[in-house]
């Protein structure tokens, strides 16, 4: 992927996370697939924060390596099969949104750009792992949004939230 690409997803990874913590979106103009991202991510995460609440209550991420440790770890897992599609895909920056509000409970005050650093790795392991498939189904306007825009894509977010359930419940073994 080029430079311009992971600028674009470093942006979606920095709206959604700002989205999570209900926080300004610094840019004026959010792209659509930033917007259907928002949605279709944010329902997942509240349904998996609601299925997992007993482990994500154990599970402490004390600072942003922690994090970054934590969040490659399980994405390497989750996607050791090396099967890509729009909903694993989703599920990176969901993880990433379950990660930067467990990181805010700490006692710890974060450092500032804490959803900037956070957002930089999630982009980072979308682009260097799934930029091509990307690339290759269409891209976040024609792939993305046409995937998730209408009401079958809705079907495949049912039907791929059962799978980020399973990816989470590999955070049993850090709780």
């Amino acid at each position: 992927m080029t430079d311009c690409e992971f600028r674009y997803i470093h942006t979606l990874a920095q709206d959604y996370l700002r989205h999570v913590l209900q926080t300004p979106q610094r840019s004026p103009g959010q792209s659509k697939a930033s917007r259907v991202l928002q949605n279709v991510a944010f329902s997942m995460q509240k349904e998996v924060e609601k299925d997992l609440k007993p482990y994500l209550d154990n599970f402490d991420v004390a600072s942003v390596d922690t994090a970054r440790i934590i969040f490659n770890q399980v994405m390497e897992k989750e996607f050791e099969d090396g099967i890509v599609n729009w909903g694993r895909i989703v599920t990176i920056f969901a993880f990433g949104g379950v990660l930067i509000k467990k990181l805010l409970q700490e006692p710890i005050a974060p450092a500032v750009e804490t959803d900037e650093e956070i957002s930089y790795f999630v982009a980072e392991f979308v682009m260097n792992n799934t930029g091509d498939w990307i690339r290759q189904n269409g891209g976040w306007e024609n792939g993305f949004v046409k995937k998730f825009e209408s009401k079958s894509g809705w079907l495949t977010f049912l039907g791929i939230a059962g799978q980020i359930c399973e990816m989470l419940a590999l955070l049993k073994q850090y709780c």
